[in-house]
């Protein structure tokens, strides 16, 4: 029986114990096993904005299939998203205005601890969905002006039939029913967008009945106003049975889903126009941004030019959304969640996009995409790779493109002739009901519009007829009267599949090295003992 020396017992068993260790120590970092892909990704964290979370669940189930990429979401509402973010409880948060230093409601300012960035994730509309019929027929092509969306939002109107509703609808005889406006009851990015929008446009009817005359995120209900949490909460009380003669506003996106029709809003050129990507797109070709790197709200937005846009396929309640990112490491925020979050924001501003207009937004033109790449090189992390625009599957521009392009822009329908302020109204359904068109029952003429479903220009506007016929869900929302929720969840009907996107590769991270290093300790266990044992044996050692 052969005898291993002492010195090569020691050496085998240092070798097998620090392989061992290695192999342990590697295991409780990268954790089980994931899909095969170059970087191993640890689970992140964010809450906020109701307005763009159909779109963050949907990215979100994408990465999971595709990559083993855990991102949670909840939409608490973009307020507390942001307070969020301050206490750092959460890695992201997601809101459609900036930290507020003097909220209306007269709380502390909202001060960020450690340093952060707004990235830009998706565009869209804010819709104002309804509920209406005229003689037990639901109405689908609603028409309204701005004054008149203020004032039923502000009191001023009551009731459906009111001479200025009537003005705005030649084609409906309507009914005489009140008028039931649905509003968050929660701090919410939409009511301050919308908020904001009439203090600009509509400065002395707001200040009548908002003294301050400033835009807030906690809507101040009165009268008849319904007030809900969130948007599914006035999505889902609009589109019950007792919401008859209800109106709120929400994300176009919730109206597709729930199989609901949205008011035309009346642009500056005259023309009536429904809030689907392409009117999004050409709205915000009007935008600004700030674009100071050194200023705390850099890449926020500023709408006034958007509200006036000229152009008469403009949408004019058009604007986009903010991923709030860390700059730097946090007890809370680690490297590792930033290399997550930076690969989990490359995918949102490429590939991501190809589903926004399906999903009812507008997908972020290059300019957009360009300056959201540089915020992701500020993430911890991350590294220095941001999106490559030369291989980035968004729909709104193509390799060698100028970066003020916008591919939907150009290739938007303009509107037929009775979506024009005048005598004659078009009867083509939108949102959710673009399938069910609505008979002309007042004075006016009816008339198709140029981007109905199945109409000559629908093959040019891509999505169109996305979600036409969805009507509500089997896992749509179900409310009380109250605003409670019965049964149903949050998944967006007809929503479509992500095809799987390559993310950059990062190169081999501190979890693979300790991997190959186990390796080579385990393999030098069993190979290098018995070479050493022969040398002995050749040299006249103990054998």
């Amino acid at each position: 029986m052969t005898r291993v020396p002492p010195a090569l017992r020691a050496l085998r068993a240092a070798a097998a114990t620090a392989a061992f260790a290695l192999l342990c120590l590697a295991a409780a970092v990268t954790g089980p096993v994931a899909p095969a892909h170059a970087e191993t990704y640890v689970p992140i964290t964010g809450t906020g904005s109701t307005w763009s979370q159909n779109a963050l669940d949907q990215w979100r189930k994408n990465v999971a299939a595709n990559y083993g990429m855990t991102v949670n979401y909840s939409g608490v509402g973009s307020s507390a998203g942001r307070r969020d973010f301050i206490a750092q409880t959460v890695d992201f948060a997601v809101s459609e205005i900036p930290f507020q230093s003097a909220p209306e409601d007269g709380s502390i300012p909202e001060a960020p601890q450690s340093p952060y960035a707004y990235m830009p994730i998706v565009a869209g509309g804010t819709a104002f969905m309804y509920n209406l019929q005229i003689n037990g027929k639901r109405v689908t092509n609603l028409r309204l002006s701005g004054e008149t969306i203020t004032k039923i939002f502000t009191g001023a109107i009551t009731n459906w039939n009111d001479p200025v509703i009537r003005a705005d609808n030649p084609g409906l005889a309507m009914p005489d029913k009140g008028i039931v406006p649905v509003v968050r009851s929660d701090g919410s990015g939409s009511t301050a967008q919308f908020t904001l929008w009439m203090s600009k446009q509509h400065q002395a009817l707001w200040s009548a009945y908002f003294p301050s005359g400033a835009l807030t995120s906690q809507y101040p209900a009165s009268g008849a106003m319904k007030a809900q949490n969130g948007s599914l909460g006035v999505a889902g009380y609009v589109s019950q049975g007792y919401g008859e003669g209800a109106i709120t506003y929400v994300e176009y996106s919730y109206a597709k889903n729930a199989g609901f029709p949205v008011a035309k809003v009346l642009n500056n050129a005259g023309y009536y126009v429904e809030p689907k990507a392409t009117s999004v797109a050409v709205a915000l070709l009007q935008a600004q941004i700030n674009e100071d790197p050194s200023s705390a709200e850099y890449l926020t937005q500023i709408l006034d030019n958007v509200y006036n846009n000229g152009d008469n396929r403009s949408y004019p309640l058009s604007s986009y959304s903010y991923m709030i990112v860390p700059t730097a490491t946090t007890p809370n925020f680690t490297d590792a969640k930033g290399s997550t979050l930076g690969a989990f924001a490359r995918y949102m501003l490429c590939e991501g996009q190809q589903q926004a207009d399906t999903l009812g937004y507008s997908p972020l033109p290059m300019n957009l995409v360009l300056a959201g790449s540089e915020q992701i090189k500020r993430i911890p992390g991350a590294g220095s790779t941001g999106v490559d625009v030369n291989a980035c599957n968004n729909p709104t521009f193509s390799p060698g493109d100028s970066p003020n392009s916008n591919a939907l822009a150009n290739t938007a329908p303009a509107p037929a002739e009775c979506d024009r302020q005048g005598p004659d109204q078009c009867v083509t359904g939108t949102g959710g009901a673009a399938e069910t068109p609505t008979d002309t029952s007042g004075t006016g003429n009816g008339g198709t519009a140029s981007d109905a479903p199945g109409g000559a220009a629908a093959a040019t506007t891509p999505g169109a007829a996305v979600g036409a016929a969805a009507g509500p869900a089997g896992s749509a929302p179900v409310y009380d009267e109250n605003g409670g929720l019965i049964s149903g969840g949050s998944a967006v009907a007809g929503a479509a599949v992500s095809s799987p996107f390559t993310l950059p590769d990062q190169g081999m991270g501190p979890q693979q090295w300790l991997m190959v290093a186990a390796g080579v300790l385990l393999v030098g266990a069993v190979v290098v003992p018995p070479l050493v044992s022969r040398r002995l044996k050749r040299a006249g050692g103990d054998a």
